[in-house]
């Protein structure tokens, strides 16, 4: 058995997505690699587990620095990706998962809805450190697997990061680190560690159509308020001053109160 720490490339854009490859190639000389994600596309899946997923393990050949290696692509959910990859996979503990890196950015309290996070969010409810890596595209890139985006700038944060948790752990109090990396980029980009928006990024489109009962998914479009904006949000990093972004996240959803006030609050007649 290998010495060298095992770690889990996933994402929610499927198997066959460069931005996969991209993570995997830089994370190869890390440690060993378990390349596991969606068989399809999955995005906005965030961490759900449909009981209509069927979890077959299909094995897929991925390319990664000039050279094949064996992935394997789930009939399932991101963060059901990761449950089979741990459960069934993997010979021996994960040390680190990096979910990404993502065709579009995942920024603002629509996180949840994220299936990049999703999977890395998963991870870290088994104890596992984790990374979920977007990089900024155009909308029309979002469900897409274009050869025409380049994850070299994102995929050096990667690197670094990733790293960095293997070297030292994630700090204390954070379960995993949301990683994104505007359009535009390089890596002389300076980052900055942020906290998530609490602005709704991605907004409701309502369709257009006759009836009700016509089909018609809702579409959306992003927005950012810049006159409430908080200035050490994701989105501010991102979308305004074009830095590298970086938020500690937890998996404790629970609010920063004090717990006698809601007590009085509650006592209130």
């Amino acid at each position: 058995m290998s010495a060298r720490p095992l770690i889990l490339i996933t994402n929610d854009d499927g198997i066959k997505s460069p931005g996969l490859r991209a993570a995997a190639a830089v994370c190869e000389e890390l440690g060993d690699l378990l390349i596991a994600a969606p068989l399809v596309q999955q995005s906005g899946a965030g961490r759900s587990m449909p009981s209509t997923s069927e979890g077959r393990i299909c094995a897929e050949e991925v390319s990664i620095n000039g050279h094949v290696v064996i992935g394997y692509g789930i009939e399932g959910t991101p963060a059901q990706a990761v449950q089979h990859a741990l459960f069934e996979i993997a010979d021996r503990p994960l040390s680190l998962v990096v979910s990404g890196i993502n065709y579009g950015e995942n920024i603002g309290e629509g996180i949840t809805v994220s299936g990049t996070v999703g999977a890395a969010i998963e991870a870290a409810s088994f104890g596992i450190p984790a990374l979920a890596a977007s990089r900024q595209t155009r909308p029309e890139h979002y469900l897409s697997h274009s050869a025409d985006i380049d994850f070299s700038t994102a995929a050096h944060f990667v690197r670094r990061i990733a790293e960095t948790i293997l070297r030292h752990g994630l700090p204390e109090g954070v379960d995993l680190l949301k990683l994104e990396v505007p359009q535009g980029a390089s890596t002389e980009t300076p980052h900055r560690w942020t906290r998530v928006s609490r602005q709704r990024y991605f907004y409701p489109v309502v369709p257009h159509r006759r009836r009700p009962s016509d089909p018609g998914p809702m579409g959306y479009e992003t927005r950012v308020d810049r006159e409430t904006l908080e200035p050490n949000s994701d989105v501010q990093a991102v979308i305004v001053d074009r830095v590298v972004s970086i938020t500690p996240v937890t998996i404790d959803l629970t609010a920063h109160v004090d717990f006698g006030q809601m007590e009085q609050w509650l006592g209130q007649h």
